[in-house]
């Protein structure tokens, strides 16, 4: 097979941003590394693509290695590339950030890498650049889901109203104006009430809502403008 000749060999991995909510705080998802350079750091989980597989597919791969989950939203971010990003060899990553609800799936992170949910307010040091894609993951979920209702791929079943604005507060940093929130969270024709309630955050009890899944595949491409200048 003919070769690209005079032309220096490169690695290309992938690095996943896992984001998760537990009804209470969003989180990300870490490993211990178990290797070394930085053996026993905090890293994100990732990997290198093999010769058969896309970025995408290794994306995955890894993201089912790590938590047993697939058919998860996950998208590409961007490419991280500084020559001595990675002190063993020249190494490229590609980027994903992925969604998930933390209560759903807790049980079933794999133990082999030591994974553990961390808020996103208290995450550590991370190895190489890793600090630098979560910052970039977190703009880059901020813009999206301030266009498009993407934040629901974190939440249960069924959730509550408050749960959403502690979600989009979480997200942004922000404090919302809960009135002014929820006025434009119904008007959307997203959410269908439920007849149950939750009772264990409230006296009186939050109605329980489930995402209208129709209008969420229409309104998944609309502008939702949840969010004040995103």
């Amino acid at each position: 097979m003919t070769k690209y000749s005079k032309q220096t060999r490169l690695l290309v991995a992938v690095d996943c941003i896992i984001f998760g909510f537990d009804g209470e705080s969003l989180k990300l998802l870490l490993i211990q590394r178990g290797f070394e350079p930085e053996k026993n750091k905090w890293s994100l989980m990732g990997g290198f693509v093999e010769p058969n597989e896309t970025p995408e597919e290794a994306a995955a791969r890894v993201l089912k290695q790590l938590t047993g989950l697939e058919n998860v939203y996950m998208e590409q971010m961007e490419v991280f590339g500084e020559p001595n990003r990675d002190p063993i060899e020249r190494t490229i990553s590609i980027a994903y950030y992925a969604l998930i609800d933390i209560r759903k799936y807790k049980d079933q992170l794999s133990k082999e890498y030591r994974a553990e949910w961390m808020p996103l307010k208290e995450i550590p040091k991370l190895i190489f650049d890793h600090n630098s894609m979560v910052e970039h993951a977190k703009k880059k979920l901020r813009y999206k889901a301030a266009l498009h209702p993407i934040l629901f791929e974190l939440l249960p079943e069924k959730f509550t109203i408050p749960q959403i604005l502690t979600l989009y507060e979480g997200v942004y940093d922000i404090v919302l104006d809960k009135r002014n929130f929820n006025r434009k969270l119904l008007s959307t024709g997203l959410l269908v009430r439920q007849k149950d309630k939750d009772k264990e955050n409230s006296k009186k009890g939050a109605f329980y809502y489930k995402l209208n899944k129709e209008t969420y595949k229409d309104k998944i491409s609309s502008f939702l403008n949840f969010i004040p200048n995103p």
